[in-house]
C-alpha cells in the first residue's frame, strides 16, 4: 500500500494512470507550479520585462548547428549582456529562445523535464518530431500570457536518425498560438530575425563543414547585430561571445568558448576590410 503524502511518502498521485507527459501531470495535480498556465487580470498588459533577441539554427554536413546573440533588453536598455539562449532538451535536440526571458526559461527546463519524464516512463526516447510537437503545447498553454505582451517564441532544433540520408538535422519555429512549422537549411527568430535570414540567404550553402557552419551563423548575428539595436554583436573588451552549439549523430555538443573566441575574432578581423560582410557567390 501507498505511504500518504502526510508521511514524509508520495501522493496517490503518482500512483494514479495516467499519460507520460510530466506537463500534463502537473496540469492534473498542481497546475499553480506551471508558470506557463498562469494569466494575469483582465486588462493587465506588462511592459518592461527582460526580452532575449537574436537566435538562428542551419543545418550542415553532420547535423545541425544552433546559435544565439547573447543581448537581453528591457525597452531601449541593455539588461543583459550575457544572457544564454541556447540550451539542450536532451542529447539530441537543443531550443534556442526569443521573447520574454523568465518565461523562456522556466519552458526550456520544463520542456528537458518533459523529454526525461517521457523516456523514463515510456522506455524509449520521444522522437524529434514529437519533441517539437510537445514544445508546441507548451507555447499554446502560454497563450493567455502572450496576448498581454509576455511572449515566448523558441527555435526547435534536432538530429533525427530517423530522417533520409543527408538530412538528419531539423529545425521547427513556432508561433505565439503553438504552430508548429519546420524549416529548411536555415531559420532565425527574434528582433534581428530579418537581418540574420537575409545573411544566411547569402552565406548558406548545403553540406557545409562544422567551421564553415559557424562562421555563416556567426556573420548572421553580426549582420543582425549592425541593424538591430536589441542585438548584441561579439563584445571583444568583456570576451562575450554568441553561444553556437552543434547537434551531430553524436549529441549535443557546445563550440568551447576559446574556439567561438578565434572564430570572433576572424571574422571581425575580416569585417574591417569589408564592413558588410561576405558576398555571396553569382
Amino acid at each position: 500500500m501507498a505511504v500518504s503524502e502526510h508521511e514524509g511518502g508520495l501522493g496517490e498521485e503518482f500512483f494514479t494512470p495516467g499519460s507520460s507527459s510530466f506537463t500534463e501531470f502537473l496540469a492534473a495535480h498542481r497546475p499553480e507550479l506551471l508558470s506557463t498556465r498562469r494569466v494575469l487580470p483582465d486588462g493587465v498588459r506588462v511592459e518592461g520585462a527582460p526580452h532575449g533577441t537574436t537566435v538562428l539554427a542551419l543545418t550542415y554536413r553532420d547535423g545541425v548547428l544552433i546559435a544565439g546573440d547573447r543581448r537581453a533588453t528591457t525597452g531601449n536598455l541593455i539588461a543583459q549582456r550575457d544572457l544564454e539562449k541556447v540550451h539542450p532538451g536532451d542529447d539530441h535536440c537543443a531550443v534556442a529562445f526569443a521573447g520574454t526571458v523568465g518565461l523562456a526559461v522556466d519552458m526550456v527546463k520544463l520542456f528537458q523535464v518533459e523529454l526525461a519524464h517521457f523516456e523514463k516512463i515510456e522506455g524509449i526516447p520521444m522522437t524529434l518530431a514529437g519533441k517539437a510537437t510537445r514544445l508546441a503545447t507548451m507555447i499554446r498553454n502560454n497563450l493567455g500570457q502572450a496576448m498581454q505582451g509576455l511572449a515566448v517564441v523558441p527555435l526547435f532544433a534536432g538530429y533525427d536518425p530517423a530522417a533520409p540520408e543527408g538530412a538528419h538535422g531539423r529545425i521547427f519555429s513556432f508561433d505565439v498560438t503553438g504552430g508548429r512549422y519546420e524549416k529548411y537549411g536555415f531559420h532565425a527568430e527574434g528582433s534581428g530575425s530579418p537581418y540574420a535570414r537575409g545573411a544566411l540567404k547569402k552565406l548558406y550553402r548545403p553540406a557545409m563543414s562544422r567551421r564553415e557552419a559557424a562562421l555563416a551563423a556567426l556573420q548572421a548575428l553580426y549582420d543582425a547585430a549592425d541593424d538591430d539595436s536589441a542585438t548584441g554583436g561579439p563584445d571583444l573588451t568583456r570576451r562575450v561571445y554568441p553561444i553556437v552549439s552543434v547537434i551531430t549523430e553524436s549529441g549535443f555538443e557546445r563550440l568551447a568558448d576559446a574556439e567561438t573566441e578565434e572564430l570572433s575574432r576572424a571574422m571581425v578581423e575580416r569585417r574591417h576590410i569589408r564592413p558588410d560582410g561576405p558576398t555571396a557567390e553569382v
